[in-house]
């Protein structure tokens, strides 16, 4: 969704055109690669080079943490054509997967996500045609953080969806499970927990929809408030879904009860598209700087 949205906003008529309307189908899926290992939460340190050689570029380096990685057809990379220039360096690529020189390293074993293959993307001599450059030379950063405005939304209704799922699974199971000759639902704590979960919620999902008009209608606070509503998701949906576990007592600890791997898989939420330390880092610098 990401990686199709920069190549249809950025790209010219001819990228626009080649890779689309495979993207929107999802004949093709595509890869929205810019963490490298050594370039996390400062991303625009990024190593990966992209020089010119005639009519193309030759783009040597890797990247880390490839959601599709070695599986998807199409890979949006940013790479620095700028040695001289840090976040203005970096330009913007569209590589195709059978591409000479583009490689994969092995499946990463994860906490959770075990349904989405994920793998570094290795470039040796990786041969594009310049014509597959999305935007200007030194575009690319500008452009990697515009898609991450929408990647925090998304990853936020993510979290929010899983959360809805294990508090509607909880409600079901408690009303079913009786210690002390009642239902577990009947007690007054089970009740509490149940009212804070929704309330929490329904207030992250409130502030989800309200960064994404913004996002939408291209504020100039969207990006503070596509932060804050990253942050308030993720960290609500994963206290939700443990509640939900907590509930369900050691059931919930079974791989028999879907919400474990709810817990497994929305912890990492925290983590991508931007950490939640630099979500509050994102919004604190606005905030000052008004």
């Amino acid at each position: 969704n990401m990686a199709t949205w920069m190549i249809d906003t950025f790209g010219n008529d001819d990228l626009r055109e080649k890779y689309v309307p495979q993207l929107v189908t999802m004949e093709n899926v595509a890869s929205y690669c810019l963490t490298e290992p050594g370039a996390g939460s400062d991303a625009a340190s990024l190593k990966t080079r992209a020089e010119k050689d005639g009519d193309h570029y030759l783009l040597n380096g890797a990247k880390a943490f490839i959601s599709g990685g070695g599986v998807n057809e199409i890979y949006v990379v940013m790479a620095r054509t700028d040695q001289g220039s840090k976040a203005g360096g970096i330009s913007c690529f569209v590589v195709e997967k059978d591409t000479p020189g583009l490689s994969f390293g092995n499946q990463e074993r994860k906490m959770g996500w075990h349904s989405q293959p994920t793998a570094a993307v290795l470039f040796d001599d990786c041969r594009v045609p310049a014509s597959n450059m999305v935007g200007a030379p030194g575009d690319g950063f500008k452009i990697a953080m515009k898609g991450l405005d929408g990647g925090r939304l998304n990853i936020g209704a993510c979290s929010l969806g899983g959360a809805q799922r294990c508090l509607d699974d909880a409600i079901a199971y408690v009303k079913e499970r009786r210690q002390f000759g009642q239902r577990i639902a009947d007690f007054q704590n089970t009740q509490f927990m149940l009212a804070d979960m929704k309330t929490q919620l329904e207030a992250a999902r409130a502030l989800l929809y309200i960064a994404a008009d913004k996002v939408s209608r291209e504020t100039l606070d969207k990006t503070q408030w596509a932060a804050m509503a990253k942050l308030l998701s993720t960290e609500t949906g994963s206290k939700v879904v443990n509640d939900a576990l907590q509930l369900h007592g050691g059931y919930g600890f079974l791989m028999d009860f879907p919400v474990e791997r709810f817990l497994r898989d929305l912890r990492v939420h925290e983590i991508l598209e931007g950490t939640n330390q630099i979500m509050r880092f994102v919004i604190g610098r606005e905030l000052v700087n008004e």
